[in-house]
């Protein structure tokens, strides 16, 4: 019973973690895809041109879904605190 337990704990743990990441990663996957389109039409190599846009993408991402990912990580928290004592027996 422990066992199911701490693996179904693990499993939505990773879920979440996969779930909460997502955003910024897939933002910066397609900042960094559209400046390397830029740079190969104007034919620009620097490699720190990506830097800036995929800084103020990723923020940007944060700040317009942090209240969500918050809410998720409290809710993940109550039900693994609140299951903690049937999770030990």
């Amino acid at each position: 019973m422990v066992e199911s337990a701490l693996l179904s704990l693990a499993k939505e743990s990773l879920l979440l973690i996969v779930i909460l990441s997502s955003p910024p990663v897939l933002v910066s996957l397609f900042v960094g895809l559209f400046i390397s389109i830029i740079q190969a039409t104007t034919q620009i190599q620097d490699q720190t041109l990506t830097f800036v846009p995929k800084l103020v993408g990723v923020m940007l991402t944060l700040v317009l879904f942090g209240t969500w990912g918050a809410k998720n990580m409290i809710n993940f928290a109550a039900q693994v605190l609140g299951n903690f004592p049937t999770m030990i027996k």
